[in-house]
């Protein structure tokens, strides 16, 4: 069921399927945009929740949108704030028209509703591709709390697109929920396809539940999903999660795993990753990945980037997250040429036999 197409924004294509950096507060950590494009990246990812509350979103509209601020001008996606008020519990308070949550830096109460998540996203930031606001499942849960989370979803999804009205150039995806339970998931396809969006994201996933899970719910869910709208996996994964995905139909995908592992020690390699902590590294003069196109995969050597983490320099997580961003993306690009040409299956299954040792839970949510 692998796809390669091409979603056109006004701000440019983005060749599918493809990985979104996470520019969690305005950047993707440790890293100059320039170097995020440089990687091969077509679109970033912006998150509401952070932005809302520093610089904030205002702020941002009067300085010239999202775009600007960050210095990307290509497509940005932002999501909608509804996963930092999930992985937030403690901090906020729900009812049937939105949250109410206490700011994680200073204790200061905000509001977020579906119409003020599209009003942050769609007005205020400026991003090409707005999520609608929805209430994302725990893991495990009971069938009663996916169902009570999956119609709220539905409920806040219609809100949203009430919100976000007719704006000719920029799209508004809808949300899935229902945990690892097929009816559910089935039912939420069902209303969300019924709504109308740009896009269908499938949320609720890579929160703990793992691979074989993740893959269960993709194959109950993607055959519901039409052919003609791009299909957003959120917060997924690790490159064993993406060939899987990608091989059932998923095109979009994003996480903070590049970079939040590189800022650890960690490089994503062809042969699976690396802890670069590790002393067997510390006289290794080969580099990182010689056959990626990047300055920092190609011109440092393990045991000087070895070197770097175990004395915490701050070079050594730049490196490395420059490293694992252009990695995800050659990934990517790798996974579209092979859908082209037909070597989809081979590409795969070398990949899956490498990697089979990293299939476990993802910690990849941007959560704080």
């Amino acid at each position: 069921m692998a796809r390669r197409a091409v979603l056109e924004t006004p701000r440019g294509d983005i060749q599918t399927p493809a990985f979104m950096p996470v520019g969690t507060a305005a950047t993707v950590k440790a890293l100059y945009m320039d170097q995020v494009k440089s990687a091969g990246a077509d679109i970033i990812l912006g998150n509401t929740y952070h932005l809302m509350l520093r610089p904030g979103a205002e702020r941002i509209h009067r300085l010239g949108g999202l775009h600007k601020f960050a210095g990307w001008d290509g497509p940005i996606l932002t999501d909608s704030g509804g996963f930092q008020v999930w992985s937030l519990s403690q901090l906020r308070k729900m009812d049937a028209d939105g949250v109410t949550f206490r700011s994680h830096l200073d204790g200061s109460q905000y509001r977020l509703t579906p119409a003020r998540s599209i009003e942050i996203q769609a007005e205020l930031l400026g991003a090409d591709i707005s999520m609608q606001l929805d209430e994302c499942t725990n893991w495990p849960c009971t069938y009663a709390e996916a169902e009570a989370s999956m119609a709220l979803s539905l409920d806040w999804g219609q809100r949203s697109i009430d919100a976000f009205g007719d704006r000719p150039d920029q799209t508004l995806f809808g949300i899935l929920q229902g945990s690892t339970y097929e009816d559910l998931r089935k039912r939420s396809a069902a209303g969300v396809i019924r709504q109308g969006f740009g896009g269908i994201a499938i949320g609720g996933l890579a929160v703990g539940e793992g691979h074989d899970a993740m893959c269960a719910t993709l194959d109950v869910t993607i055959p519901e999903l039409p052919a003609d709208l791009p299909r957003y996996v959120m917060g997924v994964g690790k490159p064993i999660d993406l060939v899987e995905a990608v091989a059932r139909g998923v095109d979009m995908f994003d996480c903070v795993l590049p970079t939040r592992t590189g800022r650890h020690g960690q490089a994503w390699t062809w042969d699976g990753p690396i802890n670069l902590k590790n002393a067997k590294f510390a006289e290794d003069l080969s580099p990182l990945e010689p056959e990626l196109d990047c300055p920092a995969s190609q011109n440092y050597s393990r045991a000087y980037i070895h070197h770097l983490i175990r004395s915490s320099e701050l070079l050594g997580s730049m490196l490395l997250s420059w490293h694992n961003t252009a990695f995800f993306q050659a990934l990517m690009a790798q996974l579209r040429l092979s859908i082209s040409d037909g070597s989809f299956p081979q590409l795969r299954e070398t990949l899956s036999t490498r990697w089979a040792a990293t299939k476990s839970p993802p910690k990849n949510s941007d959560s704080i």
